[in-house]
């Protein structure tokens, strides 16, 4: 190899290391995504809660020959501070969500032809002309029968 070749190689090295390091310093910063995300709805917010904590507490005290226990009620307040983020949905997430109202839709609108359907098969009242009729026929087919001269 000749010195040339050594040269031309540390060169490349140099300019790559050069290349990667431009790179990462000028990659985009936190405040730049917290930025575009602002942008997109975004929010933080602090909340604050005061939570009250009431205790009984018992101060013994000596009345003449014996002692008394007297109550006392303590409260004490705490203010709690949070932060709360809402982070808007994504449009996968929304199109995850109406695809799932649509199919609920769709599935209730199927229980209700179901019941619908029963219920109206149950609403059937049986004919009762129907059956008298036929009693009718039988009884009139017995009566005719009593009179044939071949007994079945």
């Amino acid at each position: 190899m000749s010195a040339h070749d050594r040269n031309a190689k540390k060169l490349i090295a140099v300019r790559l290391v050069l290349f990667i390091s431009v790179f990462l310093l000028a990659s985009c910063s936190a405040n730049y995504h917290l930025r575009k995300a602002i942008k997109k709805g975004y929010s933080c917010d602090t909340i604050a809660d005061t939570i009250t904590i009431t205790s009984i507490d018992s101060i013994p005290y000596v009345l003449r020959d014996s002692i008394a226990w007297e109550k006392v009620i303590v409260q004490k307040d705490t203010i709690v501070r949070y932060k709360a983020s809402k982070v808007p949905k994504t449009r996968y997430e929304t199109k995850i969500e109406y695809r799932l109202k649509r199919d609920t839709i769709k599935l209730l609108q199927k229980v209700e032809v179901v019941k619908y359907k029963k219920e109206r098969n149950n609403k059937k009242k049986p004919n009762l002309w129907l059956f008298i009729i036929g009693f009718g026929i039988g009884f009139i087919t017995n009566w005719l029968l009593k009179f044939s001269k071949v007994p079945l």
